[in-house]
């Protein structure tokens, strides 16, 4: 058991690496090679936990999926109501947009994965896996508040779902590229999610 947690960590170790080199410097300079220099290891050491940069890769964009997971719990507890199952759906929205960030690491690794993923099939069928996950998760939460009278009884879990789901990855494309800053990519998914609600007028806050 030991030598199993002292794996999974390192392997988060070298996640962490592959996502301040792409954060940096593009998915080019996330080379096996260059992912030890950064997570101070030794190649063989990244070599045991991967076999492939294919496999890092993939494991990064994962690594960073629950980084996203994470900051949507933290982000639920500190609310007012985090019980309500409309915060836990508009807290979700607000953690997948990635850019909290001042540095927006997070938003130009998952860009740049997106962009290998285009063509690589592998590492699309691992991002095409993440997505429909987190469509469920959605859905569910859709329909969860529809049940509980919070989400409004118009709303069509399954193709809301996706239409977030590219919303948010266009603000975080478009807080990259200077068209939006954090503070109105926020506001816009903050507009939106209230959207979703029975009585968005009495909930609504800019």
């Amino acid at each position: 058991m030991p030598k199993r947690v002292n794996h999974e960590c390192r392997r988060r170790q070298i996640a962490d690496a592959v996502c301040e080199l792409i954060g940096r410097a593009g998915i080019e300079a996330a080379t096996l090679r260059q992912v030890a220099e950064e997570a101070s290891v030794s190649m063989g050491a990244v070599q045991r936990c991967f076999s492939t940069r294919q496999q890092m890769l993939i494991f990064a964009q994962d690594h960073v999926n629950s980084r996203v997971t994470e900051r949507a719990q933290k982000l639920i507890a500190a609310a007012a109501e985090p019980e309500s199952v409309t915060t836990m759906l508009e807290q979700t929205l607000q953690a997948m947009l990635l850019v909290d960030d001042p540095e927006l690491v997070e938003a130009r690794v998952w860009i740049a994965f997106s962009a290998q993923a285009a063509v690589d099939p592998v590492v699309a069928a691992a991002q095409r896996e993440q997505q429909r996950g987190l469509t469920e998760l959605l859905e569910l939460l859709m329909r969860v508040g529809q049940e509980s009278g919070g989400v409004h009884p118009g709303v069509i879990p399954a193709h809301v779902a996706e239409e977030l789901i590219a919303l948010t990855d266009g603000l975080t494309l478009q807080v990259l590229i200077g068209r939006q800053s954090s503070d109105t990519a926020r506001a816009v998914m903050r507009r939106v999610a209230t959207g979703l609600r029975t009585n968005p007028s009495t909930n609504y806050s800019a």
